[in-house]
């Protein structure tokens, strides 16, 4: 084990998924620190729909991802140092935000497309037994 303990800090410009309440399952980053239990965040909205608003840390979860920027920055210059660093790109790369994106694509699913799914899983499960019984 590594001399460090902790990786993920609470601290402006860190990348957090929001858990719990009306924005739940959306991105922002964290502006400011309020106190110990709150902190501002903003998405900004353009980008990940999320307005400026205070947050309880406990409905946030922190990712690796972080951008160099001062407390309380504004949306302008939270917008550019989003593009400069290219955190949401990274962040759709990650295994993390891989998974969301296909539980989103599960969730919205049609009654076909589960169909469709079902019909690929009974043909591959075929094509696995009938590959083994040639050995």
């Amino acid at each position: 084990m590594s001399g460090k303990m902790y990786t993920r800090f609470v601290q402006p410009g860190r990348l957090a998924l929001i858990t719990f309440g009306p924005c739940a399952g959306k991105m922002c980053t964290i502006v400011d620190i309020v106190d110990q239990k709150r902190v501002v965040v903003d998405g900004p909205e353009a980008v990940t729909g999320v307005r400026r608003h205070m947050m309880p840390i406990k409905r946030l979860s922190l990712t690796d991802l972080r951008m160099e920027m001062r407390r309380g920055a504004r949306e302008k210059t939270l917008k550019k140092a989003l593009e400069k660093d290219e955190v949401m790109k990274k962040w759709s790369e990650s295994a993390w935000g891989k998974k969301l994106q296909a539980r989103d694509a599960r969730k919205n699913m049609t009654d076909f497309d589960r169909f469709r799914v079902m019909v690929a899983k009974k043909k591959r499960a075929a094509a696995v037994k009938k590959a083994l019984k040639k050995k």
